[in-house]
C-alpha cells in the first residue's frame, strides 16, 4: 500500500516549491535535483510548475508533483493541521530541570512521560502532575526500551490511543505550533514520519541543516533523530533495544525499507539542550560514534564515512598530487560527459565543481575522524587545507561568538572524538564496515 502511495498524486491543494538548489534548464523543461536526478518535463512543464506552486494542479500535474517530491527537486508548503490526534511521548531519566522546560512547552497536548529508572522518581511525578502529563515508570533500559514501553501503553490507554505519536526527548523545547505545522505532512498517505530541525546553543550533531528533504540513506539528509519526530502509528515498529545509540537511525531506515517516506522540515526548529563543557560534548560524540559498528551489522550497505564518486575523486587526487593541468583536463572531460545529458555547459561545469568540492570536504572529514593520526598527516599543506578549510567556512557562515581558530580546533576535536568512537565500536563488534570507503 505504501509503495503505491509513494507513486500516487500529491494531495489536492498542496503547494510545491522548487528547492533553490535545483537547477532549472531549458526554460523549466528540464530539472536537475540536488540528489542528482535529471527530470525532463516536456512542453507543459513550466505551466505545471506554476500550477503546483499555486496549489491548483490537475490530477496529471499532481502526479508530476509526486515525481518532484520523490526526486528531491521540490518540497511542500503546507497549512497547519490540528494536533488533537497526536500523543507526545517523552522518555526521561532524571534531568528534571530540562523535563520541566520540555513539559511547559507541551501544555495543551496529550503527553505521556516514561520514567526510565530515575533516581528521584517522585520529582518526575511532581512535574507530570504540575503540567498535566500522564506518567508510567519502568526499570532503566535506555531510550529505545522507554519508547517501546510507551507504544505498548498507548494501545492500552483509550485516551492516548491516537493515530499519530510524537517522540520528544526531555532535553528538547519545541516552539509553539510545532506539531500543527509538522502534522500537515502526514496528510500525505505516503509519509510515515516527519522531523523538524533540531538545534542547540552550540554546534549540534543533531542539526541536519536548513534545506527540506525527503530522507533517504545516502541522500543529503540520510536519517532524522527521534529527539523530535512525528510518526504515523500504523508505520511505527518497535525500537531495537540492543542499540543504546543509533536506534533512531535504525528505525528510520527500516521504515523506509518498508516502503514509507520520511520527510525533514527545517521550517520548524526545536531547541535541544547541549552539554555545557567541552569534555561532556566530546564524551557524547564518542558514544554517538560507537553506534556506527552495530548499525553497520544491521545495514551493511548504508554506513560509510567516506563516499568517493569516480571523476571528482580523480580530480581531487590530481590536485593533491600537484598536477593542476591534469586535474583541469579531467574536469573538462567530466564536464563534457555530463553536458551530453544537460546540454547546458555552465550548469555542467558548476555541478562538476560542486562535486569536486564536496569530495574534497569528505576527504577532509575522513582525515579529521582519524584524530592525531590525521593531524600528523596534515603537515602536508594540501592535506591541512582539506582539514581546516571546511570548518573555517562553516564558522564564516555561522559567525558564532568564538574566534575562528578556537572554533576550528573545537570542530576538529569533536570530529576526532566521534572517530575514536567509531574505531572503538569497530573493535568491539569486530567489523571494519564503517571504515571502508564506498565508491559512487
Amino acid at each position: 500500500m505504501t509503495a503505491a502511495a509513494a507513486q500516487s498524486p500529491i494531495p489536492e491543494g498542496w503547494q510545491l516549491r522548487l528547492d533553490p538548489r535545483t537547477h532549472r534548464l531549458r526554460g523549466d523543461r528540464m530539472l536537475l535535483s540536488p540528489t542528482g536526478r535529471l527530470l525532463r518535463l516536456g512542453p507543459g512543464g513550466p505551466d505545471a510548475l506554476t500550477a503546483l506552486a499555486q496549489g491548483r494542479g490537475t490530477l496529471r500535474e499532481r502526479r508530476l508533483g509526486r515525481t518532484l517530491l520523490n526526486a528531491g527537486a521540490a518540497y511542500p508548503i503546507l497549512r497547519p493541521q490540528a494536533s488533537s490526534d497526536v500523543t507526545v511521548v517523552v522518555p526521561v531519566k532524571d534531568r528534571t530541570p530540562a523535563l520541566a522546560r520540555c513539559l511547559a512547552a507541551l501544555v495543551g497536548e496529550a503527553v505521556l512521560v516514561v520514567d526510565d529508572g530515575s533516581d528521584d522518581p517522585a520529582a518526575v511525578a511532581r512535574l507530570c502532575d504540575t503540567y498535566g502529563a500522564r506518567l508510567i515508570r519502568r526499570r532503566n533500559g535506555g531510550p529505545a526500551a522507554a519508547r517501546n514501553t510507551a507504544l505498548l501503553a498507548l494501545d492500552a490507554d483509550g485516551l492516548l490511543d491516537r493515530p499519530f505519536v510524537a517522540f520528544l526527548d526531555s532535553d528538547c523545547v519545541p516552539p509553539p505550533g510545532w506539531l500543527t505545522q509538522l502534522r500537515g505532512h502526514l496528510e500525505d498517505p505516503a509519509v510515515a514520519a516527519v522531523a523538524p530541525r533540531v538545534t542547540g546553543s552550540r554546534r549540534s550533531p543533531l542539526d541536519l541543516g536548513p534545506h527540506p528533504a525527503l530522507v533517504r540513506p545516502g541522500g543529503p539528509v540520510s536519517y532524522v533523530p527521534t529527539a523530535a519526530l512525528l510518526f504515523r502509528r500504523a508505520a511505527v515498529t518497535p525500537f531495537d533495544e540492543q542499540l543504546r545509540y543509533g536506534e533512531d537511525v535504525d528505525l528510520v531506515w527500516r521504515t523506509i525499507d518498508a516502503g514509507w517516506q520520511v520527510r525533514y522540515d527545517p521550517s520548524v526548529v526545536v531547541h535541544h539542550e547541549e552539554p555545557v563543557t567541552l569534555a561532556a560534548r566530546l564524551q557524547r560524540r564518542f558514544r554517538y560514534g560507537g553506534s556506527a559498528a552495530p548499525l553497520s551489522t544491521r545495514h551493511p550497505d548504508r554506513l560509510a564515512h567516506l563516499v568517493l564518486p569516480p571523476w571528482p575523486t580523480v580530480i581531487v587526487a590530481l590536485l593533491l598530487a600537484r598536477r593542476p593541468s591534469l586535474a583541469l583536463a579531467a574536469g573538462a572531460v567530466a564536464t563534457l560527459r555530463l553536458d551530453q545529458h544537460l546540454t547546458d555547459l555552465p550548469t555542467s561545469a558548476t555541478v562538476v565543481a560542486q562535486s569536486v568540492w564536496g569530495t574534497g570536504q569528505g576527504l577532509g572529514r575522513a582525515l579529521a575522524l582519524l584524530g592525531p593520526v590525521g593531524w600528523a598527516a596534515a603537515r602536508d599543506r594540501r592535506l591541512a587545507a582539506l582539514l581546516v578549510i571546511p570548518p573555517l567556512l562553516e564558522w564564516a557562515g555561522r559567525r558564532p561568538k568564538t574566534d575562528p581558530v578556537r572554533d576550528t580546533v573545537t570542530t576538529l576535536l569533536d570530529q576526532a572524538a566521534y572517530g575514536a568512537g567509531v574505531l572503538a565500536g569497530c573493535a568491539t563488534h569486530r567489523t571494519t564496515v564503517p571504515l571502508r570507503p564506498r565508491m559512487r
